[in-house]
C-alpha cells in the first residue's frame, strides 16, 4: 500500500453528505474501476474512464486531496463512505481505510454484491473492516450474467457464477448486525418486476434494510435506458409493498 502514488487523480470527492452514511455527517469518495456494466449506471466515467488526462486533473481528486480533506474536517464529519464504481477491486481502498480509522472516522462501504472473496477478506481484516456495508441488489440474481454482467467478462453469460457471488455476498453482509447493514435497489423498469423483487428477497435476511431508489433516465451507460420513462409514483409505491410483504424493511429512499 505505502507504493501506491498518492498525488495521482483517483476518485469524485464529496466533501459532505448527509444521505450517504445512515445517521452520519460524512464524506464520500467515489473510486474509479468497476467490473459490472449496469446498462442504468450513471457513473459512466468512473466505469470506462475519461476522455483525457485534462479532464481527469480537473475532475478527480487525489489520495492526498481526500486525506486533507479528512485531516481538516475532523470532529465535524464522522463518516467516510468509500464507493465506486466497484471499491473492492481498488487497491487505494485499504490505504484509504487505514487512514481514515486513524483519523477517528467510521467506515461504510458501498458495494456492487458480485465480490464475496474480496468483501470476506476485508471483514475480516479488523483493522480494515468496514463498520457499515451497502449492498447493492441489481435485479434477478440469475439475470446478472446476461442484463449486468460485463461482455468481456470470462463468466458473461455464467448464470450459476454470478448467482453464486450474489448469494454469498447478500450472505457476508447478512453476518453484520441489522443497524450496520443495508441492500439497496434501483427501480429500473426492464430489470425490477415483481418476479425480481421475489427472487432478490428470497436471499436476503428477513430484518434486512432495503432500500429502494428511483431510476434516473439520464446519462445512463446504455444509452437505450435514456429512453426508458422511470416508474410512476404509484408504480412505486406497489412495487415496495410488495416487497414489504416479504421484507418488512423495504422503503423508498
Amino acid at each position: 500500500m505505502a507504493d501506491l502514488p498518492l498525488d495521482r487523480p483517483a476518485g469524485i470527492l464529496v466533501k459532505t453528505t448527509c444521505v450517504d452514511f445512515p445517521g452520519h455527517l460524512a464524506g464520500s469518495f467515489f473510486l474509479k474501476g468497476c467490473n459490472l456494466r449496469c446498462p442504468y449506471c450513471y457513473n459512466r466515467e468512473l466505469v470506462l474512464g475519461f476522455n483525457d488526462d485534462k479532464e481527469q486533473a480537473s475532475t478527480l481528486a487525489s489520495i492526498e486531496e481526500l486525506f486533507t480533506h479528512l485531516e481538516k474536517r475532523r470532529g465535524i464529519l464522522t463518516g467516510l463512505t468509500i464507493s465506486g464504481g466497484e471499491a473492492l477491486l481498488n487497491p487505494y481502498t485499504p490505504l484509504i481505510i487505514q487512514k481514515a480509522k486513524e483519523l477517528g472516522y467510521l467506515i461504510k462501504l458501498d458495494t456492487n454484491g458480485t465480490l464475496p472473496e474480496e468483501l470476506e477478506a476485508l471483514i475480516n481484516n479488523q483493522e480494515l473492516k468496514p463498520d457499515f456495508i451497502a449492498m447493492d441488489l441489481k435485479t434477478s440474481p440469475d439475470r446478472y450474467a446476461i442484463e449486468i454482467c460485463n461482455k468481456n467478462s470470462p463468466f458473461y453469460g455464467k448464470v450459476d457464477y454470478w448467482e453464486n457471488k450474489v448469494k454469498r455476498c447478500a450472505e457476508i453482509t447478512a453476518s453484520y448486525s441489522p443497524e450496520k447493514r443495508e441492500y439497496r435497489t434501483v427501480l429500473v423498469p426492464p430489470l425490477v418486476h415483481k418476479a425480481d423483487i421475489k427472487k432478490m428477497a428470497e436471499i436476503l435476511p428477513a430484518d434486512a434494510s432495503w432500500q429502494f431508489a428511483p431510476f434516473r433516465n439520464e446519462n445512463c451507460l446504455d444509452p437505450a435506458y435514456n429512453e426508458i420513462p422511470p416508474y410512476t409514483d404509484a408504480e412505486i409505491e406497489d412495487l415496495i409493498n410488495y416487497a414489504k410483504s416479504f421484507i418488512t424493511g423495504a422503503n423508498l429512499r
